[in-house]
């Protein structure tokens, strides 16, 4: 027998349809909750609930990156930069030491938050990484025998020489640029480098001059010196993130400026290159 009229049929499917829509909206809703949930999830909180900053560099760079002599401790300029940056933000610092050419690709791939190793702001690389408030200026100098100069006179002269560096930095980009030979090595001391220079296995060394001194002065036996006739390419450190972790450049840099604005970075730069490297350098 059939129980139902046709207008009660119609009503009932109408609505076993309605209840069927409702849980689906019901589910897709849902489905978008948890979506904005996720994407509402950033870099900065992750960080935060973690608790801790991890940063890339090399410990093998002198007075910005090396390991104290006497403990061992990892210590130097951005070291001590971005300890500071980290108390400030109530973060607590994991270091994770590498090659210079391994850094940047462990900020693009989130290996690591920070990367703190006297990193240049160029053009090519603020397209892809976000880098902080600059806290170094300095520029580009030449390192080379004391007894010759390396034979060399002007940048252009470093044409067929060997030149050593990090292939990645942009000191070796220089040198090839002039037709220089490149030499690199994997996470290599200053001394390695700058004895390498002194005995003629490699001609020159184009690098920042204030690491440069330091390193020079910090071997007076080696056959080395600055050149004294060779300066170019003024050029600005800063930290190196992640383009996606704009929250973490914001909290960064608003502690730099702090820092240069109370004196901390100069009074750090005073204490690891004897010079205050805050501000732009002369070299007219």
């Amino acid at each position: 027998m059939n129980i139902f009229t046709n207008k009660q049929r119609v009503l009932f499917i109408t609505g076993i349809i309605s209840i069927l829509l409702l849980a689906a909206c019901s589910n897709e809703n849902s489905s978008n909750d948890s979506s904005d949930t996720e994407k509402s999830t950033t870099a900065w909180d992750e960080i935060q609930e973690e608790g801790s900053l991890t940063v890339a560099t090399s410990g093998t760079l002198l007075a910005t990156s090396y390991h104290d002599t006497t403990s061992n401790e990892l210590t130097g300029f951005e070291v001590e930069v971005v300890r500071e940056v980290a108390k400030r933000l109530d973060l607590e610092i994991e270091f994770k030491e590498m090659g210079f050419d391994e850094m940047l690709t462990s900020v693009q791939t989130g290996q690591v938050d920070i990367a703190a190793n006297d990193i240049e702001i160029t053009e090519d690389r603020a397209e892809n990484f976000i880098f902080s408030t600059p806290f170094k200026h300095s520029y580009g100098i030449a390192v080379v025998r004391k007894d010759d100069l390396s034979g060399i006179k002007t940048l252009e002269d470093v044409k067929g020489k060997k030149a050593a560096g990090a292939s990645t930095s942009i000191y070796m980009q220089i040198a090839r640029e002039h037709g220089a030979e490149e030499v690199t090595y994997d996470n290599a001391s200053n001394e390695i480098y700058l004895r390498d220079v002194s005995i003629g296995r490699t001609d020159v060394i184009l690098n920042d001059f204030y690491l440069s001194s330091l390193g020079v002065n910090a071997f007076p036996d080696l056959n080395i010196t600055i050149h004294p006739d060779i300066k170019y390419s003024p050029s600005k450190v800063g930290f190196v993130m992640n383009t996606e972790n704009k929250e973490l450049e914001e909290n960064v840099n608003r502690v730099i400026e702090e820092m240069l604005e109370d004196g901390t970075i100069t009074k750090l730069s005073t204490q690891f290159f004897n010079a205050d490297v805050s501000y732009e350098a002369d070299i007219e």
